[in-house]
């Protein structure tokens, strides 16, 4: 099978394409399975979701006080209305709770207390709060509600109409949607059990190099503890991935193969970060060859220029070698893996979301390639974005990216940013 970046060469790839040739390893989305909607969160519809009912079932009060039938006043009639008209009071005839059907129909002059959420009695169009009314019993025992200004009160206020938020066989929720908080009330609204979600991409995560030390295990004098293991497990779950975590493999050809092998056999992605660059210890590339297809990019990208990408085994399993260094291994996840998450779960992959704000120094670039910077945004007194810089910015300062709730975008067409110009930036999550 011929890979669409086999025919890029070896020559420098935009950012763009670079993206476009990741996410055509792979067809569309996983295959659907149904979940319970308290086991959904996080997870992306498959299918359109329609509404069966209207939402709300019945037209309902949205204050606690009466329901009544109001007269819709035209424009002269409101003009003309003044302070100090006579109180409206209306008989009082039944009482209607949240969960109950009325069980009388309301004549003029009538009206019935209600609660919020209950469904308005045939005969009326109004809903009059609690604050706007006084209540008198007459000697016969017969309730009168009152309203003192009736001026205030408008026809059809404090209603909330059948189906106003979702009409029956509406569309709710689009398929491709990712359900968090809100798209979950949304669904148990329609009375939704389960939902029909794009299987989790289950991704292998694995780091390579002699130099790459577990944590909790003793350092050695020239060793480095594996971060980008754990940076990249916590970005592949955050973007809705099932990891499969390989541990850390020596700067060994056939080890390296060997764990290619086992990937392929278990995931629907295979990531790796180191041994993708051009020193003697780097391997990664040479074991793809051997287990599947290779297709090599120096992307004109900083940080993260060196990055492979292929298949493996007979399943022909999408692999990214990203770069070694910590900060680059995060951006080129984002840039890259998370696209091609999204399409595996059905999403728009279109790449990372962008805003633009006003940069705060000056920031230095080079023409013929993107510079992602680590930056951090804040709206000024104008309501505007303004962004600068963490600091220092080398890739291997995993620091910043703590610091950092955006990355700063700067086009290959730019050598440089002055202070006060606009600037593309890609929000970064972050936990509050």
């Amino acid at each position: 099978m011929t890979l669409s970046c086999f025919e890029l060469g070896e020559r420098m790839l935009a950012v763009e394409e670079a993206r476009a040739a990741v996410l055509a390893l792979v067809a569309g989305a996983l295959p659907a399975e149904a979940v319970p909607l308290a086991l959904a969160h996080g997870r992306v519809l498959a299918e359109d979701a329609v509404s069966p009912i209207d939402v709300p079932q019945r037209t309902n009060a949205a204050m606690d006080g009466i329901a009544v039938a109001w007269p819709e006043l035209s424009a002269s009639d409101m003009s003309a209305t003044q302070e100090g008209v006579a109180p409206a009071r209306f008989r009082r005839i039944a009482e209607i709770l949240a969960g109950q059907a009325p069980n009388a129909e309301l004549s003029p002059g009538q009206c019935a207390g209600i609660t919020t959420g209950a469904p308005l009695p045939p005969g009326a169009d109004t809903v009059i709060m609690r604050e706007q009314l006084a209540e008198e019993e007459g000697a016969d025992g017969v309730r009168w509600a009152i309203v003192d200004s009736p001026e205030r009160v408008r026809h059809g206020q404090n209603v909330r109409l059948a189906g106003e938020d979702i009409a029956r066989g509406a569309l709710a929720l689009p398929a491709g949607t990712r359900l968090g908080a809100a798209e979950l009330g949304l669904l148990a609204s329609l009375g939704r059990a389960e939902v029909a979600v794009s299987r989790r991409p289950r991704v292998a995560l694995f780091s390579t190099g002699d130099e790459v030390t577990a944590p909790g295990q003793a350092l050695p004098e020239a060793g480095i503890f594996d971060a980008n293991r754990y940076s990249l497990m916590a970005l592949a779950a955050e973007h809705g991935a099932e990891v499969i975590d390989l541990g850390i493999l020596p700067d060994s050809r056939e080890a390296i193969a060997a764990g290619l092998a086992r990937a392929a056999n278990e995931a629907d992605l295979v990531i790796t970060s180191g041994g993708v660059s051009v020193g003697d210890a780097d391997h990664t590339r040479s074991a793809l060859a051997a287990r599947g297809e290779l297709g090599f990019w120096k992307i004109a990208i900083r940080p993260g220029r060196p990055l492979a990408c292929g298949r493996l085994g007979p399943r022909g399993v999408p692999f990214l070698g990203l770069p070694g260094n910590p900060v680059a291994v995060m951006v080129t996840f984002l840039q890259f893996a998370a696209p091609l998450l999204a399409k595996l779960q059905g999403r728009a992959a279109g790449g990372p979301p962008r805003l633009t704000a006003m940069a705060e120094q000056a920031l230095k670039s080079r023409v013929g390639r993107v510079d992602l910077l680590r930056g951090v945004y804040r709206c000024d007194g104008d309501g505007r974005l303004r962004v600068g810089v963490t600091g220092a910015q080398g890739s291997g300062i995993l620091s910043s990216m703590v610091q950092a709730n955006c990355l700063i975008e700067i086009d290959a067409e730019r050598a440089a940013v002055a202070a006060g110009e606009a600037v593309t930036i890609q929000p970064l999550f972050r936990y509050p």
